[in-house]
Order: C-alpha cells, then sequence, then structure tokens
C-alpha cells in the first residue's frame, strides 16, 4: 500500500465521542465523517486508500468511484453494507471486527427475555402511576410473571454470540435447541429441525448474519407454526424478521413478546411497523445498543485501529471472503 494514505471514516458517530481511534503514525491524512449520506459516499471515497464504514453502503457504484482504495475497514462484524464480491474484483481487501461483543450482546439478550418474562417494564410503569398505593397490600398481580427455569430456548445461528447465549440459558434452567437450516428436515447433531424449534420454543433468539437464505426468516408462515406463543428476541439483523408479521403475531398472541434490537433502515420510519411494534404493550425494542457495552466499544475500537495499521503493512487481518 502506497507511503501515503488517505483514510476515510464514513460514519464515525457510529463510536461514542471519547472514543477516538489513533491513526497519528500513518503517513498521509485521516478524515472523519460523522455521517455520510448515500449520494455523498462516493464523492468521499474518490482519493481514499483506506475506507472505514460501520453502516455505510459501499456497493460496485462508490467502488468504481474510488481508484484508489485498496483496504475497506468494517468497525462491526456484520459485512452486509459492503460488496465484498465487487472488492475482491478490484483487489481491496476487507476486514471486520471480531470477537468483541460475546459478552455484552448475550447479557442484552437476557435483559430483554427478562424484562419481559417477568413484565418489568409494565409493574415499573404501573408503580410510578400509582399503582402500588392503590393496591393497599404488599403486592398486585396485574401482569405475568413466569420464570426462565424449565423452558426451551431455540436459537437460530450458533456462532459464538448464539452459543454464548446458550451458555447463560443453561444458566437459567432451560433447555437449549440450535435451530437448522430452514428446509433442512434432517440436520446433523447437535441442531434440531427449524419446524421443531419453532413448535417447542418459549424463547427464540436470532443470532445470525443477514444473507439471502436468512432475510425474511421468521415470517407469517413461521409465526403460524409458534405452537408455545415464544417470546422472540432479535439483536442480529432486522431483516431476519418481517416487521409487518411480527407485529400481527403480537395481535394475535401468536408470540407472548418481542425483544428487539435492531431493524431496517435505522433509524425506523416514525410511521413504520416497528415503532408500532415500539408502543405494543409486549414488546421492549432498544436502539441497536446490543453490542455498545464500554469494553465491547473499547475493544472493538482497538481492533479497528489495529486493521488499519496492519493493512497498511501489507499483512491485513479478519480479511472476509467473496
Amino acid at each position: 500500500m502506497s507511503n501515503e494514505n488517505h483514510i476515510v471514516f464514513l460514519d464515525r458517530a457510529t463510536l461514542p465521542e471519547d472514543i477516538e481511534p489513533d491513526f497519528s503514525a500513518v503517513a498521509g491524512t485521516y478524515v472523519a465523517h460523522d455521517r455520510t449520506e448515500t449520494q455523498q459516499t462516493a464523492d468521499r471515497l474518490k482519493t481514499a486508500t483506506i475506507a472505514i464504514t460501520n453502516k455505510v453502503r459501499i456497493g460496485s457504484a462508490e467502488l468504481e468511484a474510488a481508484p484508489e482504495l485498496r483496504l475497506i475497514v468494517v468497525a462491526a462484524t456484520g459485512t452486509d453494507c459492503v460488496d465484498v464480491a465487487a472488492c475482491s474484483l478490484q483487489g481491496i481487501s476487507v476486514c471486520n471486527v471480531r470477537d468483541y461483543a460475546q459478552a455484552t450482546v448475550p447479557e442484552h439478550v437476557f435483559a430483554l427475555i427478562l424484562g419481559l418474562r417477568r413484565s418489568i417494564g409494565a409493574y415499573h410503569g404501573s408503580v410510578q402511576r400509582g399503582r402500588w398505593q392503590e393496591a393497599g397490600q404488599f403486592c398486585y398481580f396485574d401482569y405475568p410473571v413466569d420464570n426462565l427455569s424449565g423452558q426451551v430456548l431455540g436459537i437460530m445461528g450458533s456462532g459464538a454470540l448464539g452459543s454464548r447465549v446458550a451458555e447463560l440459558g443453561r444458566a437459567f434452567g432451560m433447555e437449549v435447541l440450535f435451530a437448522g437450516r430452514r428446509g433442512d428436515l434432517a440436520p446433523q447433531h447437535p441442531r434440531t429441525p427449524f419446524p421443531e424449534v419453532l413448535q417447542r420454543a418459549d424463547v427464540i433468539s436470532l443470532h445470525l448474519p443477514l444473507t439471502s437464505d436468512s432475510r425474511g426468516l421468521l415470517s407469517t408462515g413461521e409465526f403460524n407454526q409458534m405452537a408455545r406463543r415464544p417470546i422472540v428476541i432479535n439483536t442480529a439483523r432486522g431483516p431476519l424478521i418481517d416487521e409487518i408479521a411480527l407485529l400481527e403475531a403480537l395481535n394475535t398472541g401468536q408470540v407472548s413478546g418481542a425483544g428487539i434490537d435492531v431493524a431496517m433502515p435505522e433509524p425506523p420510519p416514525e410511521g413504520g411497523p416497528l415503532m408500532q411494534i415500539a408502543r405494543h404493550s409486549r414488546a421492549i425494542v432498544t436502539p441497536h445498543v446490543a453490542w455498545a457495552g464500554r469494553q465491547a466499544i473499547h475493544t472493538l475500537a482497538e481492533q479497528l485501529q489495529a486493521m488499519v495499521l496492519a493493512g497498511i503493512a501489507g499483512k491485513p487481518f479478519n480479511l472476509v471472503a467473496p
């Protein structure tokens, strides 16, 4: 890579203000944009040798406008925002941050599960409204409270995050089922056929990358198979779930709750189905912060910095295959 580098961070505001990667040792320039709109990307990359993106899309059109680009570093694990195949054809390396969220995402998953299973938000709100005084006794039973012990946790995705969620589930006394691929009725052990997981699970948690196969993984047909009215948790990617179908499943009781941390687009439109889900009495929606534990953010920033420096030295790591 050239001795003179031009590093462009397209969406710097996706990291906290006090977390700043240090590129002072790099010969060249570093420009950080808080946000980059779709129509701005090509212009901002036209002289870049290295691009850093978290969620800004870099597709074939943007690549054609960036003849000097040699390295793209994704400040996240998911790389669906980059056309990796087109990068490969043009000799551009793509690297992503890995293994930084094994604690923070699973903990957030169980914060959502516990909040829903024990009606934490509903009870807190009722106390604020004076319901405890109105009840006139030491407790009241306006909302359901259920244990996790003895329930079935269905996990879709058996990578680092899904595996850690499984560990936490077992610690709560849950039976864990890892779902096989949709359409594979005889998956290898320890996976369970996808339809069986839908039918048996009391809680379903998604931990899959967004691909053409996983898009719309849970929609009307899948919700119709959920015999135990499970809680559905998504901290992975918004399009894994059909939001309109999820809203209908909440309204009809096919699912007993939804904990959602991701959407498409982000932020979601005010009048869209995700915001209707957010206002539902049996849902908790958080703004894509499952990954945002302080320790995880520091690890991410350190890894991001290391990937840029390694790429400049001609030794890139965490390479993403097309």
